[in-house]
Formats: structure tokens, sequence, C-alpha cells
């Protein structure tokens, strides 16, 4: 198993419980292909180095998990479509 962080940039102008959705159907995501979640680190709304579908701020989130080396792949493909998310990445993270 692979160790990943997975950065997930949400809208700001949605409401709390439909960030919240986001952020559980991406977990769910991780899950789903095989991931264990270690990490959650919700870092709040921030300020966008540049404007986003008219957005000049985001919530980010960091999303540390272990996963095989498929799983990303496929987080990403249906990430991809999710309304509410601007901007992703997944990384591998070395091994220590």
């Amino acid at each position: 198993m692979n160790k990943y962080e997975f950065t997930v940039v949400v809208s700001a102008n949605i409401e709390d419980e439909a960030r919240t959705a986001t952020v559980d159907k991406v977990k769910a995501l991780i899950e789903r292909f095989g991931g264990k979640i270690t990490n959650v680190d919700d870092q709040g709304k921030k300020k966008l180095a540049y404007e986003i579908q008219k957005m000049s701020e985001a919530f980010y989130y960091f999303i540390q998990f272990d996963a095989e080396a498929t799983a990303p792949a496929e987080i990403e493909s249906r990430v991809r479509i999710m309304d509410n998310v601007l901007r992703y990445l997944i990384v591998r993270l070395d091994e220590e």
C-alpha cells in the first residue's frame, strides 16, 4: 500500500451542509476503492491565488490515505465530475 495526500478545493459559495456532504462523498470514494483514511486536515476558507469560476475564496481540505497504486486514478475520475469541487490533486507521499 502506498501513502497519498488528496488536496480538495471546495467552493465557498455553498451551504455548510453541502460542503460537508461533498467532503463526505470524497471520503466515501477513497474507501470504496480500498483506501484507508489516516488523517483529514480542514484548512478552512482561504483566498485563491487566482479566480476560479468567478470565485476568489474556497475551502481547502487535505486528506491523507493509504491505498493501492490503482486507486488514485479511479478516485480522480469520479471527483472530476463532482459539483462544488473546484480543484483537486492526489500526490504520493515519500516513504520515510
